[in-house]
């Protein structure tokens, strides 16, 4: 299938495209438009700067997530009069296949990896895309556009889905809601809200599917909004209509024998199983299929992973774990006593509430990074024992001196990496060399 511009964007297409963003999102676009055969240019921070005079040369600007809403380069494209696209609302507009949208602060990309597994094992044209590093643009081009029955799993963050005008999802699996990004959005209510217009484009499909707009081409698949059990707790807080949402009670469910072994067989991935079993119902496909997916799915590096033990201590890398409750899902799962390191580059949020939540979960708290003085403050009031490191290197080591036989020493930051790493496999992959040498490798990582 050859690729072809809609209508309405081919005004917008006569002048060379501006792509604001060099990164994942920014080549993806930027391979788009090569592929409809439209001149662009981007601007990064590290490159070429994007002026007025830059501004009055592109009718249209597509832009990646790390671009708020009123950030100055936007504000002076839309002075010029040009038409301002996130990259996945850009996308979205040349797919013809079904999109199910994945979003929550947390669990967002197992979910996307389990679903694009599942499906795939019983012969669906399925993959993964989105946030999850694999940009909307790049599949589109990669699929020509995609045939009618395939199915893009799409991870939607917060910063992709407060900017959506004309992505559509077919379905919309969002798994739970905590405090996060508060460094962009701000306050709780308006990081909801960002979230709650992918509610929106999802109930706009449906209802344009029902009403003939558009064709219902794809044999099986469910369609709808499905809701975890916190989301729907602050969709009353917040005052949001909650009739058409399938709610999920994804909270404090009890052990399913059928899940032993797997990975969604305790929290916090138990709540992504049950989201994926509510939507694979509803979808009219073979439940038990979902459990043999389950047994086979492993889940991707860096999240939660036993990485070694030495002189009886555990090490685990959790270094996606960006944000609070990332951290206390983790800290629930033990038993014995654990020395976490965390800190990073701060996102907002009530560190004081953290630390106070936590308190009782650790044995001592080792400290990295752009948060370190102020966590340091906040574990001083709450009596939390405490140590605050400059490199990674100390801080293992720290920790390693710390933890006793039979005790844990967990990396799940609860922060950003960006102070002192590229990104959290970074930051993880760092601390697996780390524990490396300190001479005793889990055979996985040999």
């Amino acid at each position: 299938m050859k690729l072809s511009a809609p209508a309405l964007l081919l005004p917008l297409l006569a002048k060379p495209v501006a792509i604001l963003g060099g990164g994942v999102s920014g080549e993806g676009v930027q391979a788009l438009l090569t592929a409809l055969g439209v001149g662009a240019k981007i601007y990064d921070a590290k490159g070429a700067d994007f002026t007025p005079a830059a501004a009055a040369q592109h009718g249209l600007v597509v832009f990646s997530p790390g671009f708020a809403p009123d950030h100055p380069w936007l504000v002076r494209a839309r002075a010029a009069g040009a038409e301002c696209l996130g990259e996945l609302d850009f996308a979205a507009m040349f797919w013809c296949g079904r999109v199910i949208a994945v979003t929550g602060t947390n669990g967002k990309t197992t979910l996307v990896e389990f679903l694009t597994h599942a499906l795939r094992s019983i012969g669906r044209d399925a993959v993964a895309t989105g946030n999850i590093g694999h940009a909307f643009s790049r599949l589109v081009v990669a699929r020509s556009g995609g045939k009618s029955d395939a199915v893009a799993l799409c991870e939607v963050s917060s910063f992709q889905a407060e900017v959506l005008r004309h992505f559509r999802a077919d379905a919309t699996l969002w798994t739970n809601f905590a405090e996060d990004h508060l460094e962009r959005h701000p306050g709780l209510e308006s990081y909801f809200s960002a979230k709650w217009n992918l509610v929106a484009r999802t109930t706009l499909a449906v209802n344009d599917r029902e009403r003939g707009r558009i064709n219902p081409f794809a044999p099986v698949h469910a369609t709808g909004v499905f809701v975890g059990s916190s989301v729907s707790r602050f969709a009353q807080v917040f005052n949001r209509p909650l009739g058409t949402l399938v709610q999920i009670a994804t909270e404090s469910q009890p052990a399913n024998p059928r899940l032993a072994g797997t990975v969604f067989a305790d929290y916090p991935q138990r709540e992504n199983f049950l989201l994926a079993a509510a939507w694979w119902q509803a979808a009219g496909l073979d439940a038990a299929k979902l459990f043999v997916a389950a047994q086979t799915f492993r889940l991707g590096r860096h999240r939660l992973a036993r990485v070694a033990e030495h002189d009886g201590v555990t090490f685990w890398n959790d270094s996606k774990a960006t944000n609070f409750h990332a951290v206390e899902a983790a800290l629930a799962g033990f038993s014995a006593p654990v020395v976490l390191i965390a800190g990073g580059k701060p996102k907002g949020g009530d560190l004081a509430g953290f630390v106070h939540r936590i308190a009782p979960r650790v044995k001592h708290v080792v400290l990295l990074g752009e948060t370190r003085v102020e966590l340091a403050f906040h574990c001083s009031a709450f009596h939390v024992a405490h140590t605050t490191c400059v490199t990674l290197a100390d801080a293992v080591q720290r920790a390693t001196e710390l933890a006793a036989p039979g005790e844990h020493v967990l990396l799940s930051p609860g922060f950003a990496s960006f102070d002192m790493f590229r990104n959290y496999e970074d930051r993880g992959d760092q601390f697996e060399n780390r524990v490396r040498h300190l001479g005793v490798l889990s055979p996985s990582l040999g």
